[in-house]
This record gives C-alpha cells, structure tokens and sequence, in this order.
C-alpha cells in the first residue's frame, strides 16, 4: 500500500479522490469506483503500487502509437482495476478483477525500480501504462515514469481519458505520449456502456495536447452503438478542432465479455470512417484491427506517397527521413527519435 496523489480530507474520516472524474467521496473502510483506492482511517491508499498483473515488451505500434518511435518495443505494464465498467472490454478479467472477487487484490510485486530495469535488458525505448486504465495505479506509474525519464526512457499511456485536469498537468512532468480512446461521441454511449460521462474525455484530449504530449486518438466502432456517419463525423471535426494532426485510428469491435450480441465491424464501415477523417481534415487516419488492408499504413497528407508500410503491429517499410515525406519533404507529425 502506498498514499495516494490528489485526495482532499473531509469531516468523518471521509476522502474526496481528485484522481478521475468521478471524484468519489470515499467513507473509511470503503473503495471508490476503481476497486483499488481504499480509504484507511482517512487516509486515501493505492491497493496496487507495487502488485503488477501483466508485463509485456510489446511493439509500440500495439497501443496503438503510430507516430511515436515506430518500430520499438514499449514494456508495458498494468495492475487490476479500472474506473470504468465497459460492457465491451477486451481486458475484463484484470480489469474489473477486483469487483468479480470480493476485492481481492492480486499482482506480482515488482519495484518501479526493477521494472525500468527489466524495460532496458530487453531493449525498450519507452514504458506504457496500459490494459486498464493507468491513472488508476497512477502511484507507480509516475515513479516509474520518473526513473525511466532519467535512464533515457519515454513514457506512453493508454487511457480512457478520465483524469481530472490536475492528474493530467501532474502527468506532463514524466509522460511523453497518449493514445485515448473516444469511444463515441455520446453521453448516452458512456453512460449506458462505460459508466461514465463524455465531456472530460473530451477535455482530457484537449489539455493533454495542450501541455505537449504526444496525443494519438482510438475509437472502436461498434455497429449500433456509434457508427453512423454523423457520430463519426462529429468525432473527426472534434480532432481536427484539436489539431488535424493528431492521428485517429478507427478500429474494428469483436464481440466480446457483456457486448456479445453485436457483429463485428464490417470492413467497409472502418474505410468510410476513415474517408470521414480525411475529408474533414485529419491528416492521418488509421483503420485497425484488419491487418493487411492498407489502412494501416501512413501516406504523406501533400503528396500521397507511402511513408511507412505496416502490417498489423510490424513495420514493413519506414521511408521517413528525418520526420519527413521522402518524396516532398512534408513535415510529418510525430515523435520518431
């Protein structure tokens, strides 16, 4: 256990969490909506520093993090938890471990020491927090981000978005890249399917560009709840808005955990969702989770020539020279030393 950042003391031994947008009023004895923030006697604590449940060398390219040091294997890490209950979610058994077992706390006890440590013997360039959502295990994350900074090691989230704006300027003292899943474009959508609310996701894309970081955009679109062409165009015209530069990929759902009664996502929704981008303006949409359909790949917005061919989470050719079209020599958006 350790104390946790960003939580107020109130009267009876109650804590107001300042970590997410829920910002749960917490009375001693009890958890907020992450399962693993525990109010002890009036002090808030992280169940989780510490107590890792997944560490992968993965490629970069599986966050998704396509403009940032394509190519290089990310170690990544995650504990148990998460602030959101998504009927769809890909991780659930770590996820929402915790509310499925009584509470329960598991996890191998790693240092943030030991994993920096392990990240370089196996050659990483950077460390995501990723699976579940990382501000929930934010403890470990900016210890280990800080060490990692310091060994010349970059840091990358996977995220839904939900910090509050104080955990997002914290974050900018250790974190270089963000991918952040806008799962639609409705409240409806994050009420009914994740629990939570559409506006500081939204807010959570803009600060976080704003303060710098590297910001790359996920949506998966899931036929019925947040495919129309209106939903999608609202979502293109929102990152434009941003930056037209931020990548948006468009990735395909397949039924899984509480959402089984929907198809996967056909093809040619991914392919007009991506026209959608371009047409309002995106300079890089991507189309996931179909390797081997070009949507993949990166082309340069003047000239459309292929810059980097992918497929799946490898690259196959990177022709970028010095974060330019070879072709035209357009200043292609991104981290890529």
């Amino acid at each position: 256990m350790k104390e946790a950042l960003f939580y107020e003391k109130k009267a009876d031994n109650i804590v107001k969490c300042g970590l997410c947008s829920h910002h749960c009023k917490i009375k001693s004895g009890k958890r907020g909506i992450c399962a693993v923030r525990e109010n002890r006697d009036g002090v808030l604590v992280s169940l989780v520093y510490g107590r890792l449940i997944s560490m992968n060398n993965d490629p970069i390219e599986k966050k998704p993090l396509f403009h940032f040091l394509p190519g290089s294997k990310s170690y990544s890490i995650a504990t148990v938890g998460c602030n959101f209950r998504c009927l769809h979610c890909q991780n659930w058994q770590i996820s929402q471990y915790p509310r499925l077992n009584n509470g329960q706390i598991v996890g191998e006890e790693v240092s943030p020491q030991d994993v920096v440590q392990d990240a370089i013997l196996r050659g990483a360039k950077s460390i995501s927090h990723t699976y579940v959502e990382p501000t929930i295990f934010y403890e470990m994350a900016y210890e280990t981000g800080k060490i990692a900074r310091s060994r010349g090691l970059k840091n990358c989230f996977v995220s839904n978005g939900y910090m509050t704006a104080e955990t997002a300027r914290h974050s900018a003292s250790f974190l270089d890249a963000i991918n952040i899943d806008l799962k639609a474009f409705t409240d409806r959508f994050y009420k009914e399917v994740c629990h939570a609310r559409l506006q500081p996701v939204l807010d959570s894309i803009k600060l976080m560009h704003e303060l710098g970081i590297w910001v790359e955009v996920t949506t998966l679109i899931i036929p019925g709840w947040n495919d129309t062409e209106e939903e999608l165009r609202d979502i293109a015209r929102f990152i434009r808005d941003v930056s037209p530069a931020i990548p948006w990929h468009v990735t395909a759902f397949h039924p899984t955990y509480k959402m089984m009664d929907r198809p996967a996502t056909p093809v040619s929704i991914l392919r007009r969702a991506r026209e959608i981008g371009l047409n309002e303006g995106l300079r890089f949409v991507y189309e996931g989770n179909i390797p081997g359909e070009g949507g993949e790949n990166t082309y340069c917005p003047a000239c459309g020539e292929e810059i980097i061919a992918r497929y799946g989470f490898s690259i196959m050719e990177n022709r970028l020279k010095d974060g330019k079209c070879p072709k035209c020599g357009e200043k292609i958006e991104g981290i890529w030393s």
